[in-house]
This record gives C-alpha cells, structure tokens and sequence, in this order.
C-alpha cells in the first residue's frame, strides 16, 4: 500500500497563486482564518484546516515607505483581508507616501524575477458608482 504525499501547505498556497488566486486556510474548530500557510492552526491547535480562496478585498491596517539607496522608495503594507486575516504585501499604482490606513484596496498578481509563483499586491479599489 502506497502513501499519497500531498502537497506542503507552502506548496499549495503557491499552486493557487499560480491560477492568481489569493487563498488561505480556515479553521472551523477555531471559526476564523489562517494565513500564512501551516500545519497546525495556531488559534485551535486542531490540524484540520481547509483552503479557500479571497475575493482579495481588504484595507490597508498599516503602511510605512522604505527609501532604497540608489532607488525609488516603495510602500510596505499591512493589508487586512475581508475574509478576517492580515497579510504584509505593497499598494502599488499609487504614490507611496500617499497611501492611507483604511484605504480600500484589491489584489493584482505580478510576475517578478527569481520568485516562485506570481506576489500579490494591491492596488486602490475603485469606488463603485451607486447612480
């Protein structure tokens, strides 16, 4: 009898990324998300974890504007997802000095050279028109 191995979770998360899906675990004994990927969930200690994918709105909880020496500066972003879990990524599209905690933002994949799988970012989130 053989083994099926499944995939790390890092494995599985980057899979998804690959289809530019934003996914990540949930915990139904602790009721909440789970990001970044793992084997146990740190809220429950349960191994029961199950994947979905964001709908990858959030809004920024923190940002901060780095200044590369020889470079443009850039924002780094702590972006809460709606689905209740936070993640560090960039808003991009924008001055960065402009960005602002409570700004609504959607992700965007780019494809940068040497990472395995396309990187989430986020850009703002257009306001929807209600006429």
């Amino acid at each position: 009898m053989t083994k099926k191995i499944e995939a790390s979770p890092l494995g599985t998360y980057r899979a998804y990324l690959q289809k530019e899906q934003l996914a990540y675990q949930y915990s139904p004994e602790a009721g909440r998300a789970v990001f970044f990927p793992r084997l146990v969930c740190p809220f429950s200690g349960s191994t029961h974890l199950e994947w979905r994918v964001s709908k990858g709105l959030g809004e920024v909880h923190a940002s901060t504007v780095v200044y590369p020496k020889d470079a443009q500066p850039y924002n780094v972003a702590l972006i809460e997802l709606d689905e209740g879990f936070r993640m560090m990524s960039r808003v991009e599209d924008m001055d960065p000095h402009n960005v602002k905690i409570g700004q609504r933002v959607r992700v965007r994949f780019v494809v940068e050279a040497g990472a395995p799988a396309p990187l989430p970012v986020f850009v703002p989130q257009e306001e929807e028109n209600n006429d």
